[in-house]
């Protein structure tokens, strides 16, 4: 049994494949396994994959007959894995040479730890970010968890494989429903610290959540699918009050975002995206808005006139876009 599982879902990435692979066969541990599915891709990646799997034993590739997405292909990865610890690697993405190690040598000296947060580098075209996060050694499942909801702190981490396996990832949605499994993870672990250790996070506009399409509204899905499992985990109050404003604020978002770009969706990604906002409208829990968002134009409920909301959300926007020009 390997040290380190690592899941590397991969579609259409030839022109970043190699990057990332290289990566981790360049690790300062090698006690490593790399998993690599391709979600049926078009491009080379199918046989770049092949590739490195011939030219080291410790590069596992399954290639799918068709595409599952991103949460469903690295699940199929997390079966295939027999490391004591796991994580994930986006095909676009890359770790510094010593960033397994940097994580393995936390939970190894600290039992009571179940996820450790690598540093995160956000790579632009002409620049480089750390990603901010608070100053902590040590924190409590829970504090992680809540950090987690706003983005505090980030998703990018080691964890034990057998929690990991026994939380898959939220595949509800074809996209976005991951970063559940990312919080629920936090919530189960007993403590979450951080490493040294980079994770290089490529910031592009091919990505998913770059991309206009109907998969944008999967966000409001996967935050309904979010929910659901808090208030199966029985998290307390505080934290479903927190979660309801950040969907009432994800709906707003995703109201832009069709106000912006509705005219490039065709008629039915249309009607399905402005269903999809008017039933997450109607779910939500207007008592647990703070009463300062919800007296703010733009973010006023209407309830229960949804034609009405719809002339607040096109007024506003449409009032912000000419300010913006001035």
């Amino acid at each position: 049994m390997s040290k380190v599982s690592v899941l590397v879902a991969a579609y259409n990435a030839e022109s970043y494949i190699h990057e990332c692979i290289d990566s981790l066969l360049a690790q300062t541990m090698s006690d490593i396994e790399v998993i690599c599915i391709d979600d049926a891709s078009t491009d080379s990646t199918p046989a770049i994959l092949d590739q490195y799997a011939r030219a080291d034993s410790r590069v596992m590739v399954r290639h799918l007959k068709e595409n599952v997405g991103q949460a469903r292909a690295r699940n199929i990865a997390l079966a295939m894995s027999g490391g004591a610890y796991v994580c994930m690697l986006d095909s676009d993405d890359w770790f510094s040479p010593d960033a397994l190690q940097a994580a393995v040598d936390v939970l190894d000296h600290h039992p009571e730890t179940d996820s450790v947060l690598f540093q995160v580098d956000e790579v632009y075209a002409d620049h480089v970010r750390r990603y901010p996060m608070p100053s902590f050694e040590s924190i409590s499942g829970t504090q992680a968890f809540e950090y987690s909801l706003d983005w505090r702190v980030h998703g990018l981490y080691m964890i034990r494989g057998d929690l990991h396996r026994r939380m898959p990832y939220d595949d509800s949605s074809r996209a976005y429903s991951d970063d559940n499994t990312t919080r629920m993870h936090f919530l189960k672990s007993r403590e979450v610290r951080q490493c040294e250790g980079a994770y290089y996070y490529r910031q592009h506009d091919s990505s998913v959540t770059h991309q206009v399409g109907v998969a944008r509204f999967d966000y409001l899905k996967a935050n309904e699918s979010m929910l659901r499992q808090m208030k199966d985990a029985g998290v307390s109050a505080h934290l479903l009050d927190e979660y309801e404003n950040i969907r009432w604020l994800n709906l707003i978002d995703t109201y832009l975002f069709y106000y912006k770009y509705h005219r490039q969706l065709s008629p039915s990604d249309r009607e399905y995206g402005m269903g999809e906002m008017h039933r997450i409208w109607k779910s939500i829990d207007t008592g647990r808005l703070k009463r300062g968002l919800k007296m703010k134009f733009g973010y006023w409920p209407l309830r229960p006139f949804w034609w009405l909301f719809r002339a607040q959300e096109q007024f506003y926007f449409t009032l912000r876009a000419l300010v913006g020009r001035n």
